[in-house]
């Protein structure tokens, strides 16, 4: 895979703290990037919010209104990941689909990519820049307007379970699962409207654990131990 987009869930970000950042986490990350854009490999980045915000739970706040909360969580994500990222010595450039003053850049396919070619780890975002689509739904739609490789999702979990393994201490893993199942069975892996991007559009993904040891290299190296989404 020679260009990736990676997709970190803002409560992975938190590590045990929950919420907001936590530092060694983010450096983790850093680092583990760093390793692939050193052997040339292009990555995209984007960020869940739900280390601030999780707009869903709220049976007060307009759904419009929570998810443009929500939007600009992920907007604080990844300026603070970009400039870890910046402090281990990458270039990285934040786009969003809508205008953010001084702190981002206006979303284009060729920006984006030209950002790529010139070496830069690129951050998405601000989701679709709608309400009612998730981060994932947006992480999908990016990685196949870059026309990524593949999509590696780093979670709070180490893969796909049959069930919540919070909840349910038998959850069984998947090593491998294709889309139309993940779909068929509603499979918490990433949302309905995500997961049926990915099936349309042949975009093939790999989840994981972020808090893994350095589970973002070994995950490109093929000797990850989450789950192989195949389409």
């Amino acid at each position: 895979m020679k260009r990736v987009l990676l997709k970190l869930s803002g409560e992975a970000l938190a590590g045990d703290k929950k919420t907001g950042f936590d530092e060694a986490t983010c450096i983790g990350v850093a680092n583990q990037v760093k390793k692939l854009v050193d052997d040339g490999i292009q990555v995209a980045i984007v960020t869940g919010g739900g280390n601030f915000w999780r707009g869903r739970t709220s049976e007060t706040i307009d759904r419009t209104k929570a998810d443009q909360i929500g939007m600009l969580a992920t907007v604080m994500n990844c300026i603070y990941v970009s400039d870890i990222f910046r402090h281990v010595g990458m270039k990285t450039e934040i786009f969003t689909p809508f205008t953010c003053g001084a702190f981002t850049s206006l979303f284009s396919k060729d920006a984006a990519l030209e950002a790529l070619e010139r070496g830069k780890v690129i951050f998405f975002a601000g989701g679709t820049g709608h309400p009612y689509f998730s981060t994932d739904t947006g992480a999908v739609l990016r990685a196949i307007e870059i026309e990524a490789d593949a999509m590696l999702l780093a979670k709070a979990i180490d893969g796909i379970y049959d069930s919540d393994p919070k909840v349910n201490p038998d959850a069984k893993k998947y090593d491998e699962i294709s889309i139309q199942d993940v779909i068929d069975q509603q499979l918490a892996a990433v949302d309905l409207a995500a997961s049926i991007l990915c099936l349309e559009n042949k975009m093939p993904m790999l989840v994981f654990g972020l808090n893994e040891p350095n589970s973002i290299v070994e995950t490109m190296s093929g000797t990850f131990t989450g789950t192989k989404v195949t389409v």
